[in-house]
């Protein structure tokens, strides 16, 4: 069983959904990435995901684009990830890595694959890669014991959403909107409708992301989903501030707001 299984199992013995929470390593630096995973962590997620920052971030909204673009400006590289990745892991979350595949590839994939669970990560969730062109990763993953999370949106088809959650573990990850992430006023009204078509498929996990920015939207995507997952608020937290401690601290109580939400 992994480290996912564990928390799905724990979370749906709870009645709950699992609260995932997203931030890139190394913004606004290193350190307080760092710092703020853990009081994300301490707020309430239960399971982080660590973007690894990239230079073309093609499904990601302004707010992450900018956080992306200032870690790498500040020169945070693979393995600088791979650092918060061990600093998150060592809150006791389960942490998996957000990257686009070139990073990974570029890397080397079995090399990665190697090092994320040296560094105490879980798996990938990999949005530019689908499961038909994934072999590599998928053969990886299973050598290295890593979940792998594909992602499927409103536009699946019920074939391509059978053959994605075969191919995922630990959770399948459903996109709840047309276009990148980001906040928005009010949840997506797809995406009961795609999380009920995943339920004709597969009994794996569903997270539902792209849009969750408060306590009352994370409440209503908890009652149709496994895990609510939420970025964009988050990196928010940290971009509208110029005192680090005080965007901390903002993260904690946003984390808390939505832990709230969801064991509503």
């Amino acid at each position: 069983m992994s480290k996912l299984d564990e928390l799905f199992e724990r979370t749906r013995g709870e009645d709950r959904a699992a609260l995932v929470g997203y931030l890139p390593a190394g913004f606004p630096d290193l350190k307080t990435s760092i710092a703020a995973i853990e009081a994300m962590v301490d707020g309430g997620v239960d399971l982080v995901e660590v973007g690894l920052p990239y230079s073309d971030p093609v499904m990601d909204g302004p707010v992450i684009q900018a956080a992306a673009d200032r870690a790498l400006a500040g020169g945070t590289r693979t393995t600088d990830v791979l650092d918060v990745v061990r600093a998150s892991a060592a809150t006791g979350a389960p942490t998996v890595v957000m990257t686009y595949w070139n990073p990974v590839e570029r890397y080397g994939v079995d090399r990665f694959s190697g090092d994320l669970v040296a560094a105490g990560g879980a798996g990938l969730i990999t949005p530019d890669l689908i499961p038909d062109e994934g072999q590599e990763w998928i053969d990886a993953s299973n050598k290295h014991g890593l979940d792998r999370i594909f992602l499927v949106a409103p536009s699946s088809t019920d074939d391509r959403l059978a053959m994605t959650a075969e191919a995922s573990s630990g959770f399948v990850y459903a996109t709840s909107v047309m276009g990148v992430t980001g906040q928005r006023e009010q949840s997506s009204s797809l995406a009961p409708t795609l999380v009920e078509r995943l339920r004709n498929v597969t009994d794996k996990p569903v997270g539902v992301g792209l849009g969750v920015s408060n306590g009352s939207q994370a409440h209503e995507v908890a009652q149709y989903a496994d895990a609510v997952i939420v970025g964009s608020a988050l990196v928010r937290e940290l971009q509208e501030t110029d005192d680090l401690a005080s965007g901390i601290e903002a993260v904690r109580r946003l984390a808390g707001e939505l832990r709230q939400g969801v064991e509503r």
